[in-house]
C-alpha cells in the first residue's frame, strides 16, 4: 500500500499539471468529493485535470492525496515479507513468484500483446471467483485512435479490449463503477493507474473492499495522442479514416496494423519495434521520472519475456510477477482451472527480459535530485532503492542522468509552469 507523502506544495491537480507531473491516471476525478474535477485529452500531452471555477476548494486535497504523480512510497515492510525474493526488490519491487506462460484460449492468446495473461487471469476471475466485472481499458468507439476506459462483464468484452494501448488512458476515471458494483472487480492498468489505486483505496474504504485484485502491466511511458496522430500521418493515413487500430497483437508481438472505414482489410503499417521507436518520443517529461515500470503495487503484473530472440510466427508469452498473497491465490486458481499454462521461470529472466526499464530506474535518483536541485518540483519516492540502483550505474550513465536533465529543463523552460 502506498504510504502518506508531503504534498503541502500543491494546492489542487492543476499545481501538479502545471508543473509537468500528472500521469494521467483519473484517480483525481473520483476522489473530488465536489466533482468540480474533468479529464481532457490534450493531444500533445496527455489526459489532464482541469479544475472547474466553480465553488471553493478550500480544506480539502484529495485530489492531490491520490495523485500519484507528486509520488509514491512503498510499504517499509514490504521487503522483508514473508517470501519476497530479496535479490529482486531493490530493482522491481515485491516479487513472490516469476513464471512464464500464455493463456491456453487460443484466440485471447493471438490477440493479446504477448501471451494473453493479464485478459486470462480477468476472465478467470468473472467466471469462477464471481468478481462482477473488470475495469481496463480499450479503444473509443467513436475515436478509434484514442482509447476509453470500460467495464467489461464477459468473455466477449474481454476480447474486444485485448492488445496494448500506446497513448493515453485513465482507468482510475472509473472508480465509481468499482463503488458501485455488488461485489469484487478486477482492475487493469499500467503501473501509474496501480499508484493512483492503491493512494485512493487508503481513503476510500468504499472503493477498497470492492478491488478483488489489481492486475499491472509493464509500462516504459505513455505516449501523447499526438503520437498516434502522426504515426499515422507518417504512413498518409489520416486518424479519422480509422476504424479499428492495434498498436501490436494479432500474434507476438504484433504490429501496427489500421483498418480503414473504407476498407474491411487490416494494414500492416510497422514493425512493433519501429512503431515504439517513433512513439516514444512523445512520452511526457513525468514518464521518464518513473522509478515503477512494472506495476509493483499490483496483485500480478504481466510483461514480455524479451531475454531471447522471437521466432517469425512464434505463439505469444508473458512473463507473470505475482506480488501478493491475492495475486498468488487467483495464479494458482486461473492454473488449476485451465485458463492459464504457467512454467516458473529464474528470477534473473526478469533482468534479462527488461534492461531498459531496469537502467531507467537507475537513471531515477540522477534526474530527481537535478530537478530539486535547480528549484523544479520534483516526484517524492520512498521504498525504490533508488540511490543504489544509481550507484550501479557506469560513470557516464550517471553524467548523463544529471547532465540530460539540466539540459531538459534548460532548453525547454522547464523553469516555469504551464
Amino acid at each position: 500500500m502506498a504510504a502518506k507523502l508531503d504534498n503541502s506544495r500543491f494546492t489542487d491537480v492543476s499545481d501538479v499539471v502545471k508543473w509537468r507531473l500528472c500521469l494521467g491516471c483519473g484517480a483525481c476525478e473520483y476522489a473530488c468529493p465536489e466533482k468540480k474535477i474533468k479529464l481532457i485529452d490534450f493531444i500533445d500531452q496527455g489526459i489532464r485535470p482541469v479544475v472547474l471555477p466553480t465553488g471553493d476548494c478550500s480544506g480539502c486535497s484529495d485530489c492531490v492525496t491520490v495523485c500519484p504523480g507528486v509520488g509514491v512510497s512503498h510499504d517499509p515492510m514490504m521487503k522483508t515479507a514473508e517470501g519476497v525474493i530479496n535479490m529482486l526488490t531493490e530493482g522491481w519491487g515485491p516479487v513472490l513468484e516469476i513464471w512464464e506462460g500464455h493463456a491456453t484460449d487460443k484466440v485471447i492468446r493471438f490477440n493479446g500483446s504477448s501471451g494473453g495473461l493479464a485478459s486470462a487471469l480477468a476472465l478467470y476471475c468473472v467466471e469462477n471467483e464471481g468478481m462482477r466485472g473488470v475495469v481496463h481499458v480499450g479503444n473509443d468507439s467513436e475515436e478509434q485512435y484514442k482509447n476509453k476506459s470500460t467495464f467489461s462483464r464477459t468473455r466477449d468484452d474481454i476480447l474486444a479490449t485485448t492488445g496494448s494501448r500506446y497513448s493515453p488512458a485513465s482507468p482510475c476515471d472509473l472508480f465509481q463503477a468499482i463503488e458501485d458494483a455488488e461485489g469484487a472487480c478486477v482492475f487493469i492498468g499500467k503501473p501509474c493507474d496501480l499508484e493512483g489505486l492503491r493512494k485512493t483505496q487508503s481513503i476510500r474504504p468504499d472503493l477498497s473492499k470492492n478491488i478483488g485484485v489489481a492486475i499491472g502491466i509493464f509500462c516504459a511511458g505513455t505516449p501523447s495522442t499526438q503520437g498516434t496522430v502522426d504515426l499515422l500521418a507518417k504512413y498518409g493515413i489520416s486518424h479519422e479514416d480509422v476504424e479499428e487500430l492495434r498498436y501490436r497483437g494479432r500474434g507476438w508481438p504484433g504490429s501496427f496494423s489500421v483498418r480503414l472505414k473504407s476498407d474491411s482489410e487490416w494494414l500492416e503499417l510497422a514493425t512493433y519495434e519501429e512503431a515504439w521507436d517513433f512513439l516514444q518520443a512523445y512520452r511526457p517529461y513525468r514518464c521518464h521520472v518513473c522509478p515503477d515500470g512494472t506495476s509493483e503495487f499490483a496483485d500480478i503484473s504481466c510483461g514480455d519475456p524479451w531475454y531471447r530472440s522471437i521466432d517469425a510466427d512464434e505463439p505469444g508469452k508473458s512473463l507473470v510477477l505475482v506480488r501478493s498473497e491475492k495475486g498468488r491465490e487467483i495464479v494458482k486458481g486461473a492454473i488449476k482451472a485451465g485458463y492459464i499454462q504457467l512454467t516458473p521461470v529464474k528470477p534473473e529472466i526478469l533482468e534479462r527480459s527488461q534492461k531498459e526499464l531496469l537502467r531507467k530506474r537507475g537513471a531515477i535518483w540522477g534526474r530527481v535530485t537535478t530537478m530539486k536541485t535547480l528549484g523544479i518540483p520534483a516526484p517524492h519516492f520512498q521504498g525504490f532503492s533508488l540511490l543504489r540502483n544509481w550507484l550501479k550505474l557506469s560513470g557516464g550513465q550517471k553524467i548523463r542522468s544529471i547532465l540530460g536533465t539540466a539540459k531538459r529543463i534548460i532548453t525547454r523552460n522547464y523553469f516555469r509552469s504551464l
